[in-house]
């Protein structure tokens, strides 16, 4: 065939539709990122009273919190998780206690400890300050450390105490024991006196050591210090599903 003759394939029409394209395309990215910022501020720990997530309460202690040899399942944080949902509440209980910690080992490691974030803490530190016969000057000062921090952070607090054995003295009982109700007082915190209140003293609710709780003191732990959770909780406007 001729070239005159050739039949020349149609051009395409000019068309703006590309930059169109692309410019819808960034819009829908910009919308898209903004929903996933939005749904990324809403599931955090901060906003769950208000979405209805679940609140995440973090019990901040030691041994007798963590659960020293027992299972998961029978530990502190484990127990008084199910007993909270079991009245309908909605709430997540995490175990951020560490064996053997004082206070301020507590205090080196609370930043980090939170770092998933906390809606509310239960602060149960100061035994073995007293176990091994620190001076309460510093378990004070460190624990005053760790509210200001939790301040800071807008964290409501219930502070789990504790109290100093006899053998210590008097001297050291008088200094030692007023520590968790005059903080509690300058943070505006909730107390529980006595972390060990009707576990300590009683080998049916002991370990062999006669100090760490086992199952039993673990369950009798919890419904002592249950109303003053619920306290901790209202504070964050939870209320209970269930009547009690």
């Amino acid at each position: 065939m001729s070239p005159r003759f050739r039949r020349r394939r149609p051009t395409p029409p000019k068309t703006r539709s590309e930059p169109a394209l692309y410019g819808t395309f960034g819009a829908r990215l910009q919308i898209l990122a903004a929903a996933l910022l939005a749904a990324a501020l809403l599931s955090s720990p901060a906003r769950a009273a208000e979405d209805g997530g679940a609140v995440k309460l973090v019990a901040f202690g030691d041994s007798l919190s963590a659960g020293y040899n027992l299972p998961a399942e029978e530990a502190f944080p484990a127990v008084l998780e199910a007993a909270l949902r079991k009245e309908g509440y909605h709430v997540d209980v995490t175990n951020a206690g560490v064996s053997g910690d004082t206070a301020s080992d507590g205090l080196a490691r609370v930043g980090w400890s939170l770092a998933d974030g906390a809606d509310a803490v239960i602060l149960e530190l100061g035994a073995n300050d007293m176990l091994r016969g620190l001076d309460p000057e510093v378990a004070r000062g460190a624990l005053d450390a760790i509210l200001q921090e939790l301040r800071t952070r807008k964290i409501p607090v219930l502070i789990a105490g504790m109290k100093a054995t006899p053998s210590l003295g008097k001297e050291f009982k008088e200094r030692f024991d007023p520590i968790f109700p005059q903080l509690a007082e300058k943070y505006d915190a909730l107390l529980y006196p006595f972390f060990l209140d009707g576990v300590m003293g009683d080998p049916s609710l002991t370990l062999k050591d006669g100090v760490h709780p086992n199952k039993a003191g673990v369950e009798r732990i919890v419904a002592g210090i249950l109303p003053s959770v619920r306290a901790l909780l209202d504070r964050l406007g939870q209320k209970a599903a269930t009547t009690r």
